[in-house]
C-alpha cells in the first residue's frame, strides 16, 4: 500500500481525490499549503506526492526546487496537478524535476494510470 500526500487547496478537488485513493487502498493524508507539504515530506517520507501549482503560501513548483535540491528527498516522487495544463506549464515543472504532470480537470483513469507508473 502506498503512502500518498495530497496537497490541495481546493477541498472539493481533494475530496474527490480522497476519496478515490482511499477506494484504491492507499494510506493519504492532505495539506493545503507548500510549507506545510515540505515539512510532512520531510516526517513522513510519502510514496508519492499529489501537488497542486497554485498554493496559496508558495507555488507547486517552488515545493518541487527545494525537494529537488535536498539530496535526502530528491527521490520523493511528485505528480503536479494544474488547471492551467499548457506545454510550457508542463515543460515548467518536469524541468523542475516533477516526475509527472496532470492537467486539471483530469480522468480519474488518466490519474490512475499516473500513479501506476510513478509507483511502480
Amino acid at each position: 500500500m502506498a503512502r500518498i500526500l495530497v496537497v490541495e487547496d481546493e477541498d472539493n478537488i481533494a475530496i474527490a481525490l480522497e476519496f478515490l485513493l482511499a477506494r484504491d487502498g492507499h494510506a493519504h493524508s492532505r495539506l493545503s499549503e507548500g510549507s506545510a507539504a515540505l515539512a510532512a515530506i520531510r516526517d513522513e517520507r510519502p510514496d508519492l506526492v499529489l501537488l497542486d501549482v497554485m498554493l496559496p503560501d508558495m507555488s507547486g513548483y517552488e515545493v518541487v526546487a527545494v525537494l529537488r535540491a535536498d539530496p535526502g528527498l530528491s527521490g520523493v516522487r511528485i505528480l503536479l496537478m494544474t488547471a492551467r495544463g499548457s506545454v510550457v506549464e508542463r515543460r515548467r515543472g518536469l524541468a523542475l524535476g516533477a516526475d509527472g504532470f496532470i492537467a486539471k480537470p483530469f480522468e480519474l483513469s488518466e490519474l490512475r494510470a499516473e500513479m501506476t507508473r510513478l509507483l511502480s
